[in-house]
């Protein structure tokens, strides 16, 4: 028993995951790896206690913008991540490339399962692009990333030279 609470201790980051990260989508097979791996924990549905913009860029990669106010509370899933995880994720997620940014947010449960607030992060679409990507957009988000926008998804081995071409967006 005792060593299972020490695994439980090494997860220490609670990630959001919005997009094509969760649960059915196409890149979960990360999460599921890392599951597998005993390396991260799914811990449940939440939405996001602020509203924020949720929108598809190119190759129908969703992006969560860093404009607190703005378009609805987002519904995504939360998973308990060991220190290992995050720098998969941060890698996979092109962090260090300028593609997302890993930034908290806080969270809550939905009302039936009593609604409890949680500090996590989530991967935010850039600052350098996510203001422009939503006014691109016509300032229209989305409540949830769902299987209509999964369908217009582009593995990052399909798109043309391998990149995301969101980086087009900024000077």
């Amino acid at each position: 028993m005792e060593r299972e609470s020490e695994k439980a201790k090494l997860k220490t980051h609670l990630i959001f995951a919005y997009g094509t990260l969760k649960r059915g989508f196409p890149n979960h097979y990360l999460m599921e790896e890392l599951m597998n791996q005993d390396d991260a924990v799914f811990v449940g549905v939440y939405l996001t206690e602020d509203h924020y913009p949720l929108v598809c860029g190119p190759h129908g990669i969703p992006y969560l913008i860093n404009l607190p106010g703005l378009g609805h509370r987002v519904k995504g899933e939360i998973y308990a991540v060991s220190e290992g995880a995050v720098a998969k994720l941060d890698e996979f997620e092109g962090v260090s490339s300028g593609c997302y940014e890993r930034l908290p947010l806080t969270v809550v449960a939905p009302v039936e399962e009593g609604g409890g607030r949680v500090e996590a992060e989530a991967y935010w679409g850039h600052r350098r692009f996510g203001e422009v990507l939503w006014k691109t957009k016509g300032e229209v988000g989305l409540k949830e990333y769902g299987e209509k926008e999964a369908k217009e998804y582009v593995r990052k081995e399909n798109r043309l030279g391998g990149r995301n071409s969101i980086l087009d967006l900024v000077p």
